[in-house]
């Protein structure tokens, strides 16, 4: 069995957080094609909220966020996400390179910062390494 058929098999439902329609498409696609769950937010507030439902909170396995986005940001996402459930691992996906940034979202425990387009192969090459990585589950 693969890194990705024992990632998508352990810890397989993924929380998408993107205000871009086409970029969550793409990304839906070549995670449901390895056998992921996904689940999609259209902004930081939305997926902030589906954290909050209780819902999913045990069960998202990752977190996959972009910064810029209307409402609530990326940033802000993030933050809430990192403050009330510090196991979840968040990859960031951006359009707007940023070194700096980059620099302070993994000081914050982002686990990588993806800039888009993304190849469907570093992608889940990538989703794997993280969710095959050990998590300490602690959820505030």
């Amino acid at each position: 069995m693969s890194l990705i058929e024992q990632a998508s098999s352990t810890q397989g439902k993924i929380l998408v957080i993107d205000d871009e329609l086409e970029v969550r498409e793409v990304l839906r696609i070549h995670l449901e094609s390895a056998k992921y769950h996904v689940i999609e937010a259209s902004d930081g507030e939305e997926g902030i909220s589906l954290m909050k439902s209780g819902a999913n909170l045990l069960q998202v396995g990752m977190i996959i966020c972009d910064i810029r986005m209307p409402k609530v940001n990326g940033i802000e996402a993030i933050d809430y996400l990192k403050q009330n459930a510090p196991s979840i691992p968040i990859i960031v996906v951006t359009g707007y390179p940023d070194s700096e940034l980059a620099v302070s979202l993994l000081k914050k425990g982002v686990r990588d910062y993806m800039v888009k387009p993304i190849e469907r192969e570093k992608l889940l090459a990538k989703v794997a390494e993280v969710l095959a990585t050990p998590q300490e589950f602690d959820y505030v």
